[in-house]
C-alpha cells in the first residue's frame, strides 16, 4: 500500500505543479491554445520569473522570459519534472523486485514489474545479443525501456505532459543509443577494427564511397529512433486535443446548444484515441528499446 501511495504522489506532483507553468496567451483560437500544451512550458513564479535558471554571459538568449538578462538563461520546464518523476517511479516500482527474484513472494505490483522485466530480458535482449553479452547490457536496456514507458504513460494522466512528445527528449534518448553503439563497438572490436569493419568486403576503389554510405547509415539509425518516438507520441495527443477542441470551437461559433450536441461524439472519439494511446505508449517503448538492442548488437558484433 505504501508503494501505491508513493507512486500516486510521484505521478500527481508534477501535475499539481501545473499552476506554475507559463500562462498561455489567449489567441482566440481554441486549437492553438490546446496545442500549446504540447510545447515545453517553463516553471515560473507569480511574476513570471524562472524558478530555477542559470545564465552564461556573452551567449544568445534561450528561454529568456523577459529578455532582460545577459547571456543564456536556461529554465526548468514541465518536461523535466516528468522525466524526474519517471526516474523516481523506476526506483519505487522496482524496490521489491530483487528480493522477489531471490526469495519469491511479493505483492502484485512486484510480480507485475518482475514479469515485465523478465519479458524484456527473455524476449528482447537475450535472443538478440546472446546470454553472455546480453546479461552485460541488460541493465542499460531495462533502464531505457522503463524510462520511456513511464514517461509515455504519465502523459496519459489528465493534466500531465508527455516528455517523449518533445523531439529534444527523443533526440537525447537516441543520442544515448548512438553513443552506446560507437563506444561499445570500439571497446569490443577495437577502435581501428570497428571503423574498418563498418564497410563490407568491397573492391578498394569502392571503399571510400561505401564508407560514406555506411557512415550515413550509422547516423540515420538514431535519427529514425528520434522521429519514430516523437511522431507517434506527439501525433496521438494532437488527435485527442483536436477532438476535444471541436467542443469549444462549436461553442464559440454556433453557441452552447450545438456544442452540447457535438460533445458526445467528440468525447467518444477522444476516449477511443486515448485507449489506443495506452497501447501505443507501451508499444513505442518496446520498439525503441528493441531497435536500440539491434543497433548496439550490430555495432559490437564483428561480422555485422
Amino acid at each position: 500500500m505504501l508503494r501505491w501511495i508513493l507512486i500516486a504522489a510521484i505521478v500527481l506532483t508534477p501535475v499539481a505543479l501545473s499552476f506554475l507553468y507559463v500562462p498561455m496567451h489567449d489567441t482566440g483560437n481554441v486549437f492553438t491554445s490546446l496545442f500549446m500544451h504540447l510545447i515545453p512550458a517553463a516553471l515560473v513564479d507569480g511574476a513570471h520569473h524562472p524558478l530555477v535558471s542559470f545564465s552564461v554571459p556573452g551567449l544568445p538568449h534561450l528561454f529568456d522570459m523577459d529578455h532582460a538578462a545577459v547571456g543564456v538563461q536556461m529554465v526548468v520546464t514541465n518536461l523535466q519534472l516528468f522525466q524526474l518523476a519517471a526516474v523516481l517511479l523506476i526506483l519505487v516500482a522496482f524496490s521489491g523486485v530483487p528480493r522477489h527474484l531471490r526469495e519469491g513472494g511479493g505483492d502484485t505490483l512486484t510480480r507485475l514489474f518482475a514479469g515485465v522485466a523478465s519479458f524484456v530480458r527473455d524476449e528482447m535482449v537475450l535472443p538478440s545479443m546472446g546470454r553472455e553479452r546480453g546479461q552485460k547490457f541488460l541493465p542499460f536496456f531495462l533502464s531505457l525501456f522503463f524510462f520511456i514507458l513511464f514517461m509515455n504513460v504519465m502523459g496519459l494522466v489528465p493534466g500531465g505532459a508527455t516528455a517523449t512528445a518533445s523531439i529534444w527528449v527523443t533526440a537525447a534518448l537516441a543520442s544515448i543509443t548512438l553513443v552506446a553503439m560507437l563506444v561499445c563497438g570500439m571497446v569490443v572490436q577495437g577502435p581501428f577494427a570497428f571503423w574498418k569493419n563498418l564497410v563490407p568486403h568491397v573492391p578498394l576503389a569502392l571503399w571510400p564511397l561505401m564508407f560514406f554510405v555506411e557512415l550515413v547509415g550509422l547516423v540515420v539509425k538514431p535519427f529514425a529512433l528520434t522521429i519514430r518516438l516523437f511522431a507517434n507520441m506527439n501525433g496521438g495527443h494532437m488527435v485527442v486535443l483536436s477532438f476535444l477542441g471541436l467542443v469549444f470551437f462549436f461553442a464559440q461559433k454556433n453557441g452552447a446548444g450545438v456544442a452540447w450536441g457535438i460533445t458526445p461524439l467528440a468525447l467518444g472519439f477522444a476516449v477511443f484515441i486515448m485507449i489506443i494511446e495506452s497501447f501505443v505508449a507501451m508499444l513505442q517503448a518496446f520498439i525503441f528499446t528493441q531497435l536500440s538492442i539491434l543497433f548496439v548488437q550490430t555495432s559490437v558484433h564483428p561480422e555485422h
